[in-house]
């Protein structure tokens, strides 16, 4: 097991099954009060649209509600960068990598002071996700 700093987010590499990173990433996830309101599996969807192959890939769409209400309540237009994205895909055999956005680079694009607390609370969430996955 890995953690990267990737210019938009952590990186996690995991030795397990796509299935139980998926299962680990999600648990990981609401200890830390964020749910799964959107899953896309994007090897199906790449099937369905365009007929090609495509190694398991799933975008989660992962929102805290407290922080989601605090940031919208500070500027509106910040739902445009809302829920917080994370990805597991399969990066080989009997390897995962997770990512997660990073809140502060998200947020970042807003010119609005006040959520800058909100979104470094949300980054100390997602890095302690990262390093829960690391752990396990």
């Amino acid at each position: 097991m890995n953690t990267v700093i990737a210019q938009l987010g952590l990186t996690v590499r995991l030795n397990t099954t796509y299935e139980a990173a998926l299962s680990r990433v999600i648990e990981a996830l609401k200890t830390e009060g964020f749910g799964v309101l959107t899953e896309i599996d994007v090897k199906a969807t790449l099937k369905q649209k365009l007929d090609v192959e495509f190694r398991p890939y799933k975008i989660l769409g992962a929102c805290n509600p407290p922080l989601a209400y605090r940031a919208l309540s500070a500027a509106p237009e910040v739902g445009l960068l809302l829920p917080c994205n994370v990805t597991v895909a399969q990066a080989g055999d009997g390897l995962v990598e997770v990512a997660l956005i990073d809140p502060l680079v998200m947020l970042g694009v807003v010119a609005d002071p006040t959520l800058q607390p909100i979104a470094a609370e949300a980054r100390a969430r997602l890095e302690r996700v990262a390093a829960a996955l690391q752990e396990a």
